[in-house]
């Protein structure tokens, strides 16, 4: 390899790593409010960052246009109709033209509305006169996605609010493949290692289980908070949960089938949103089942983790599933897998191996097949980490707690458990 190409692939892979933390900020960024922004571009790479932009999930309640165009298109634009909340402009103008060429805009614009400015010139003269004149922020070409959305959020969202808690959302790839009972156990293990408070919701209102896995019978529970949307806040949220241990809390399904349960794609949006200011980690048990409801859920989610055992089925569905995520989770980490029941006596599987391969993902875990530890478990109404707190499995269950809360695991596997069934095979 010549010094010029090293050179160059040198630098193609500095700028994707710094391309792949830059998005990383985005993790930790509050969802926008409802707004109406109106882009202005000039250059195609702004147009089309705008556009990942509109299918970002934190964008979902924000109403964009994206217009080809630069100041005189907006001025030309807003002369006959109210202008929105934000504009975000591109320009080529020189420092020394741009505020005359910003002055058919200002005359057209609300008092009310913001300007993002997205030029070419690094010019701190440029910047401060530019912010004396009611700008609200001016950005230097070459801008990335997560500089244009924390310009936003930092217009648009209350610094002095509350933190929101992580969501995080468990479903199977099939139906029987243990997904929730890998989501109770990461829930308490949540709650217990690292004493923070958590909320687990079993979304399944017709057949869930984590009120039998966690021996509770509530009066109350997810149903009122879902059909009732009106009353929904912190107070009557509080009321409907069910204390399972210090730190846990359990927002029950009523498993019964005294009606229909059929949700329009928002009916979730309202209960994750009171769960989010409620507690630093929501545990989501999401059945399975793909429609409008359960794809805005996993949309919303700040981390997925999809659960399956290694069958042809369950490999096909989670192909299906990672692709159909990819593309509403257009800038978020690709979702965890988790195989499970691995090892089952008498029954074909395939191997770990050749069931990530068409994936390209690796397992985050691999729990092996233990009918009797599981079972003893279930009708106890208690986790893995109770009944036998030094099992493999049990450490496999903290592994996974530090990984989907993004806390760096402080133990490795011991030999013979379950990650490192993974390097074994």
């Amino acid at each position: 390899m010549s010094t010029v190409d090293y050179e160059i692939k040198n630098t193609s892979e500095i700028r994707h790593a710094e391309e792949a933390m830059r998005m990383g900020e985005l993790e930790n960024m509050r969802p926008l409010p409802r707004i109406s922004v109106h882009a202005f571009c000039e250059s195609e790479g702004l147009q089309r960052m705008m556009e990942r932009c509109a299918n970002d999930r934190r964008m979902s309640k924000v109403s964009l246009r994206i217009t080809s165009g630069g100041t005189a298109a907006a001025a030309n634009m807003f002369s006959g109709a109210p202008t929105p909340n934000l504009i975000i402009l591109e320009t080529r103008a020189n420092p020394a033209n741009l505020l005359a060429e910003l002055a058919p805009l200002a005359a057209v614009c609300d008092p009310s509305t913001k300007v993002i400015i997205v030029g070419y010139y690094n010019d701190i003269g440029l910047y401060r006169d530019l912010i004396r004149n009611g700008i609200s922020e001016y950005m230097v070409q070459p801008v990335a996605m997560p500089d244009i959305m924390g310009a936003m959020a930092t217009i648009f969202v209350d610094p002095e609010a509350e933190p929101l808690g992580r969501s995080i959302a468990f479903i199977g790839a099939k139906g029987g493949v243990g997904a929730s009972t890998i989501a109770h156990n990461c829930a308490f293990g949540i709650s217990n290692l690292f004493s923070t408070e958590t909320i687990l919701a079993d979304l399944d209102l017709p057949y869930g289980t984590a009120n039998i896995d966690f021996d509770q019978d509530p009066a109350q529970g997810i149903a009122e908070a879902v059909f009732a949307p009106e009353r929904l806040d912190e107070v009557f949220l509080d009321r409907l949960l069910t204390k399972c241990s210090e730190h846990l809390s359990l927002l029950a399904a009523p498993s019964l089938l005294d009606r229909a349960y059929d949700f329009e794609g928002q009916a979730f949006q309202p209960v994750m949103d009171v769960l989010q200011r409620s507690a630093p980690v929501t545990v989501l048990d999401v059945p399975h089942a793909w429609s409008d409801w359960t794809r805005t859920v996993l949309s919303s989610a700040d981390e997925v983790v999809i659960c399956a055992v290694p069958d042809l089925a369950n490999l096909r569905n989670t192909k299906n599933m990672l692709d159909a995520l990819r593309k509403i989770r257009p800038n978020d980490k690709v979702p965890h897998l988790i195989l499970n029941q691995v090892g089952m006596p008498k029954r074909p599987e395939i191997s770990v191996s050749d069931f990530c391969e068409p994936l390209e993902v690796e397992p985050i875990a691999i729990i092996p097949f233990d009918i009797g530890l599981f079972g003893n478990a279930a009708n106890s109404g208690r986790m893995i980490s109770e009944v036998d707190p030094k099992s493999p499995t049990a450490e496999t269950f903290s592994q996974i707690s530090h990984i989907v809360t993004g806390r760096v695991a402080i133990r490795k596997s011991r030999k013979g458990g379950l990650l490192g069934l993974l390097k074994r095979k």
